[in-house]
């Protein structure tokens, strides 16, 4: 099978056993899925993507715990939380300066996450028991991640010996 044709067909069965997954085993939000799935497709897939992809939006998550919880600190007006989540923008960007969290969007996939959870779940940053959205949004880009992989070692997997050869030897080639 062609590379893209197993892609298609790999993405499909895992789209739809993510959705089931968190549906009744790990009750996380499933948009997180799909975009940890996203950020890892976009750093570059492998386990070198799955790790980056994972390190960064776990900093973007905490970043956006501190961030809405300084918010909370600062009496949860409109002008803290604007100035809180300003200050956490910026430091997603600081953050590039360290080599594994590099890919910024990576990073704000996280924050958003985290802020879309507390908005999904109706649950604030100062919950204290396993349904902080901190937590749950970390859960929930580790299973995307790994969906991830899943779907990229399923394709692999279903892509014929010649296609691998010619994707491999045109690689060798390529100026990048």
């Amino acid at each position: 099978m062609d590379s893209r044709s197993a892609l298609t067909v790999s993405i499909g069965v895992l789209g739809g056993l993510a959705v089931a997954f968190t549906t009744d085993v790990v009750t996380v939000p499933i948009w997180v899925v799909f975009l940890a799935w996203g950020s890892f497709v976009f750093v570059g897939g492998g386990v070198s993507g799955w790790v980056r992809s994972v390190s960064s939006n776990i900093v973007g998550v905490i970043i956006a715990t501190a961030s809405l919880f300084a918010a909370h600190l600062l009496g949860g007006s409109l002008a803290a939380t604007a100035v809180a989540v300003g200050v956490g923008s910026a430091l997603m960007v600081q953050a590039s300066w360290v080599p594994l969290l590099s890919t910024t969007p990576a990073v704000v996939i996280g924050f958003a996450s985290t802020v879309s959870t507390v908005a999904g779940r109706g649950h604030d940053v100062t919950v204290t028991t396993i349904s902080h959205p901190g937590l749950v949004a970390a859960c929930a880009c580790i299973v995307g991640a790994t969906f991830g992989i899943a779907a990229e070692y399923l394709a692999g997997a279903m892509t014929s010996k010649a296609v691998r050869n010619t994707i491999v030897n045109s690689a060798e080639g390529s100026p990048a």
